[in-house]
């Protein structure tokens, strides 16, 4: 039966028999509150903090529910406890209730050493209902942070997804970090655990914004909960920033590191997304290393996910080796003829290297799921620590107080010798001789911080006879104007609390922060497109007879290489044309003129084509790209009018422009048969567009007459060093106009340079000095520190193209360049330092002072002196620009057709045979 099948009456007919219980209230068998020092809570608090369901006695035996009501009520029951008592963490502390129990287990065990895992279960489940194996993965997690706790054995390894070792041969116990901030009775509010025999933290006192260092994972019903971790100095910084009124800005920070790309975070909140990148660096041109992993993953499930890409065919590789230790080192061994660069973004778009992470920072606050910001999460633990803070200064101070109190009262009792009045000695009662002492201390009470109570007079009386003996009023003096100025000083914090809060994240930062540096670098991420950067696993075959195109028809004719992602594109004589995906077998259809591989958004490849517009109409030349098409749609090249036909293609990947030869048919008084056409004096139009009129007349014969060059000329290309690629989109640094031809040269910090192509699936290291088209004629100045001699060097010089890295400052890596400049004529300001300070500076025509030599040439040392900085001057000489070169002109092959005349074409096309060969 379905609930919605089920009546009214039918639910008042639903009958839940239970068993007598004994009930909150009544006589167990327990101690009560008084005998148990862990009961601290009230019966009336208790009842706040526990479900107020009441298991119904014999009497009570028939008891009917409303089944809307057991979808409504126990539904919700269940679910807000899984919420609140699971799954997600309370804004105060940032912790789980079962990452709570653990910490105040531990708290209780502590005596400085370590304790036994399997103990610290043990002792935990006194608070926590669910069993050792969820405290168990609860403790090893926090453990893994290395934030909390100090963890002694093999508690696994986060890179290899290593589990850790069985609970009893691991030890723990509270970090330093943890006992300073985490922990302080005095300001813990707390509540009776699940059984009513102990009491446990409703939150900890937590005085750092221990979410965001943390992060955190959990499921519940209907809403989950996921907090990046983020770096502890840039937390403590960000809570510095806030407190002074700054504006602050967060970012993740993975114990894993990697590369992440923030441009989407959204400050943590829910529909946000980071991408995480793990770090990929060339070994050599046939081998890469993976250094770093992403967040959440492990060397083992990457490795498998780059068998998978390989198996699929996505990337071309030998084998994997996994070197992990200590540290992430997986070498990838290529494939051979497999480009390095393009193996990494194909890694990055294809395998786990490269995965997105969407925060969603649910957090408990006023016993109810709220979505907040890291800046909300933050600034409410910020200020939680303020008052937190506050909160201990005035525990502080009313200790303080009371302290001076006492000592002020018992300086009085001892020096005004109250204990030796005969009316105290000779009281009545207890009552007499309290009323007596309360009288004497009458002139003094002015100048008390409160009233003397009968407990205050009671303890003066208890003082012993061997410590009034003993009493030293100058040492009382002394204690007692101690606790004054210990006072004026919390006093002092309490009215400047916002600064002594700084002061105490300050304290965190330089006591604790040099542990905690950044580990994963923050990098904005350029978009992989997966069809270029795929491995072309499959060969396209084409069956022009009956119609058929796919990687299947091995028999078939070759086309060319494709991946399993590519898109096709067919050109049909009758100016139709589509694009289709990539298969095994597929009917495209025949009279089918041109099949080859579609690149999307390529403006640089060009179709040059001459149709006839109809059965009989005029014919049309035009070039165009093909950009962007809807895949399995038809498009024509033509104006659409039936009967057209394409007399002449060509597909040039560089925008080449050819020269053709057309023959007409003759006609009576025709005079021009033959006429030649220059493809780069028609311009590129869109693919839409019908083209120009290339004759009227009905023609007999097309051919190639030249091949040409491209009419696009170079390429423009600009250098991103926010995302450290190449694009031809004008962002970043133009690096000018490239032939294909044309490399790159890199200089990097450290003395290495070499050369690339323009290629966009080129990768860069940060530490890039220069990047710029190369010139092999260029001549460079470079002043330097030779670490081997130990001075400074002036050195001129050209550099060589290579894609192997090479080096001009030497063989040791202590070597430092001081000053790099490629100005032909370059003058430079030497300026002494240290014991030479008082000389003049020294100025340098380097052109006057050295030759130019090799680059792996020494130079010529500077000084002698003691050099402080190298400075370039603005020169007084100028070089001639160069003269830019001319390109040549390729010709096409011969041509039968050249020579012949206008009657040789008319027998020709009439079919008529010549008697005499002329």
């Amino acid at each position: 039966m379905r609930p919605e099948d089920i009546t009214e009456q039918d639910e008042n007919e639903i009958i839940k028999g239970t068993e007598e219980q004994p009930v909150s209230g009544e006589d167990t068998g327990t101690k009560d509150t008084d005998d148990n020092p862990d009961a601290g809570i009230d019966a009336e608090t208790a009842s706040e903090t526990h479900s107020e369901y009441k298991i119904p006695g014999k009497s009570e035996s028939r008891v009917s529910y409303h089944l809307s009501g057991m979808y409504q009520d126990w539904f919700l029951d269940y679910a807000s406890y899984v919420i609140l008592e699971r799954a997600v963490p309370h804004i105060n502390d940032g912790l789980k209730p079962v990452q709570r129990r653990i910490l105040h287990s531990m708290k209780r065990l502590d005596d400085g050493r370590y304790n036994k895992v399997a103990n610290i279960v043990g002792h935990t489940m006194q608070f926590h209902p669910h069993g050792d194996a969820s405290i168990g993965d609860a403790l090893v997690q926090l453990g893994q942070k290395d934030l909390l706790i100090d963890c002694q054995g093999n508690w696994g390894n986060i890179l290899t997804g290593d589990g850790a070792a069985a609970p009893r041969y691991i030890e723990a116990r509270l970090s330093k970090f943890a006992l300073e901030t985490v922990f302080n009775p005095k300001t813990t509010l707390w509540q009776l655990s699940y059984d009513g025999r102990n009491r446990e933290p409703v939150t900890l006192p937590v005085k750092f914004p221990l979410l965001l260092a943390q992060g955190v994972e959990g499921i519940a019903v209907g809403l989950s909960s996921k907090i990046l971790p983020h770096n502890f100095n840039e937390l403590l910084d960000a809570s510095i920033a806030y407190l002074r009124g700054e504006t602050f800005t967060l970012y993740p920070d993975f114990q894993t590191g990697g590369f992440v790309d923030v441009s989407k975070y959204n400050d943590g909140e829910r529909g946000g997304s980071v991408k995480v990148r793990a770090k990929i660096t060339k070994l050599d041109n046939k081998t890469l290393v993976i250094t770093e992993i992403p967040y959440g993953k492990t060397t083992s499930s990457l490795i498998e996910s780059i068998l998978k890409a390989n198996d699929k065919g996505k990337i071309k590789i030998k084998k994997v080796d996994d070197n992990t230790a200590r540290n992430v080192e997986i070498l990838v061994h290529l494939a051979p003829g497999v480009s390095s660069d393009k193996t990494i973004d194909a890694l990055y778009a294809f395998t786990d290297c490269e995965i997105s992470i969407s925060p969603n920072c649910c957090v408990i606050m006023d016993n109810k799921p709220h979505f907040l910001t890291v800046s909300d999460v933050l600034k409410h633990s910020t200020d939680d620590t303020l008052h937190l803070l506050r909160t201990e200064l005035e525990i502080q101070k009313g200790e303080l107080e009371e302290s001076l109190f006492f000592a002020s009262l018992e300086k009085i009792f001892i020096e005004e010798r109250i204990y030796k009045d005969k009316e105290f000695e000779n009281a009545k009662d207890m009552d007499e001789a309290i009323a007596h002492i309360d009288y004497r201390l009458t002139p003094f009470k002015p100048h008390f911080i409160r009233e003397v109570t009968r407990e205050d007079i009671l303890r003066l009386m208890e003082i012993k006879m061997g410590r009034i003996l003993k009493f030293n009023s100058d040492k009382s003096n002394a204690q007692i104007a101690q606790y004054r100025e210990e006072i004026a000083k919390i006093e002092a914090h309490l009215a400047n609390i916002v600064e002594y809060t700084i002061d105490w994240f300050r304290m965190l930062k330089e006591k604790y922060g040099k542990n905690y540096p950044r580990l994963t670098e923050v990098r904005n991420f350029d978009t992989i497109e997966a069809t270029k950067v795929v491995e072309a696993n499959e060969k396209l075959y084409i069956n022009r007879t009956e119609g058929f195109i796919g990687t299947g028809l091995k028999k078939d004719e070759y086309v060319c290489n494709c991946s399993d992602i590519d898109d096709i594109i067919i050109f049909y004589r009758n100016g139709v044309y589509k694009v289709v995906k990539v298969c095994e077998k597929m009917f495209i259809g025949k009279d089918i003129l041109y099949v080859n591989v579609f690149k999307r958004n390529d403006n640089r490849t060009i179709y040059n084509v001459i149709y006839r517009d109809g059965k009989a109409g005029y014919n049309y030349i035009k070039r165009f790209a093909v950009t962007g098409v809807t895949r399995d749609k038809e498009y024509t090249v033509t104006k659409g009018t039936e009967g057209s036909r394409i007399l002449y293609f060509s597909a040039n990947a560089n925008g080449e422009a050819e020269t053709v030869k057309i023959i007409l048919k003759p006609k009576p008084r025709q005079k021009l048969l033959v006429f030649e056409k220059d493809f780069s004096d028609i311009a590129i139009k869109g693919r839409a567009s019908m083209g120009n009129i290339l004759t009227k007349a009905d023609v007999h014969k097309i051919s190639l007459k030249q091949k040409g060059n491209s009419t696009l000329g170079g390429r423009m290309v600009w250098y991103d060093r926010d995302v450290l690629r190449l694009n031809y989109d004008g962002r970043g640094e133009e690096l000018g106009e490239f032939q294909s031809d044309d490399q790159i040269l890199v200089i990097s910090q450290n003395g290495d340079f070499h050369t690339t192509n323009f290629d966009l699936s080129n990768h860069y290291d940060a530490n890039i000095l220069i990047i710029e088209k190369f010139d092999a004629n260029k001549i460079w100045t470079a002043a330097l520190y030779d670490a081997d001699q130990k001075y400074f060097y002036l050195k001129r010089f050209q550099l060589e193209a290579g894609s192997r890295k090479q080096n001009f400052l030497g063989e040791n890596p202590k070597s430092r360049l001081m000053l790099l400049t490629d100005e032909t004529y370059p003058r430079m300001e030497v300026v002494f330092g240290g014991h030479d300070s008082f000389r003049e500076p020294l100025v340098i025509d380097a052109d006057e002072f050295i030759g130019v030599k090799g680059f792996k040439a020494k130079g010529k040392r500077l000084s002698t002196f003691d050099i402080e900085t190298i400075n370039e001057l603005d020169p007084i000489r100028f070089a001639s620009t160069a003269q830019a070169t001319e390109n040549k002109v390729e010709e096409a092959e011969d041509d039968d057709e050249t020579d012949k005349s206008n009657s040789d074409i008319i027998d020709e096309i009439t079919g008529q045979m010549k008697l005499f060969d002329e």
